[in-house]
């Protein structure tokens, strides 16, 4: 009798057993079933941290020295899975024109700086400068920004004006099938971003940007590795912000999956 209730109890707890881990092992497949959506949760999230990165025509980097000179990119993604960016038109503030632009070249790209009488003349080193370049235009020799790449277009800009904290520069961007898309919306402190935003440089004191640069810098050429290692700084910075902000979301998602499960074993 004793063997015979003891296999009974032990049988009968085995099919209780069964019992709580099938509900377990349900659950658990249902959660690898899962799990391809919650890498297409994750991959989305990417992209959407992604695009606005590279989304718009910007300035890099996104500050200069007041009172001094710089070299910045005109930084132009291609937004089109169908076309290629053929022609690059930046308009310079007319509002406080820069004296001295100066482009670099860029392997397949034609280069053309207008420059327009001003209003006011310019002081620069006890000179009067009656002009000063308006537009800069690049137009593709070859095939140009091709799907899927951007294009940077670095100047040589100065001397920048030291009774502003920020320069617009208008941008047109033209696609070879015709497109023409205007990034000349401006931006207001507090509001959301325009659909096309113009690209702009913020201007800061000297000792706030903590390059040292300075006219003299500007025209002798010794800013240039400067300019370079500050874009690297901002470039890997927001990297390493997108990379995290991805990390934390992926784990968010993989917490709230265990946790639901974790409920279920519960009430199983």
């Amino acid at each position: 009798m004793t063997n015979k209730s003891g296999m009974s109890e032990i049988s009968g707890g085995a099919s209780s057993s069964a019992v709580s881990v099938a509900p377990s092992s349900g659950a658990a497949r249902r959660l690898v079933r899962r799990l391809p959506v919650v890498g297409g949760i994750a991959a989305g999230s990417v992209l959407l941290l992604a695009g606005p990165a590279f989304a718009h025509v910007t300035v890099q980097p996104g500050t200069a020295p007041k009172g001094g000179y710089a070299t910045v990119n005109i930084k132009v993604p291609n937004e089109r899975d169908n076309a290629s960016t053929v022609k690059v038109e930046v308009s310079l503030p007319t509002d406080h024109p820069l004296a001295s632009v100066m482009p670099q070249p860029v392997p397949g790209w034609k280069v053309d700086v207008t420059k327009s009488k001003l209003a006011k003349p310019l002081e620069m080193e006890g000179e009067k400068i009656n002009e000063a370049p308006s537009k800069i235009t690049w137009t593709a020799d070859g095939k140009g920004i091709e799907p899927g790449q951007f294009q940077q277009f670095p100047l040589s800009v100065g001397q920048l004006p030291s009774d502003t904290d920020q320069l617009v520069f208008k941008a047109l961007q033209t696609y070879d099938d015709k497109e023409v898309v205007r990034w000349i919306e401006p931006a207001k402190e507090g509001g959301p971003e325009p659909e096309s935003p113009a690209p702009v440089l913020k201007l800061v004191s000297a000792d706030a940007q903590g390059t040292g640069q300075g006219p003299a810098d500007g025209k002798n050429g010794k800013n240039g590795a400067k300019d370079g290692s500050t874009d690297a700084a901002a470039a890997t910075s927001d990297t390493t912000a997108r990379v995290l902000a991805v990390g934390g979301i992926v784990v968010g998602i993989v917490g709230v999956a265990v946790g639901v499960l974790a409920g279920r074993r519960r009430n199983a």
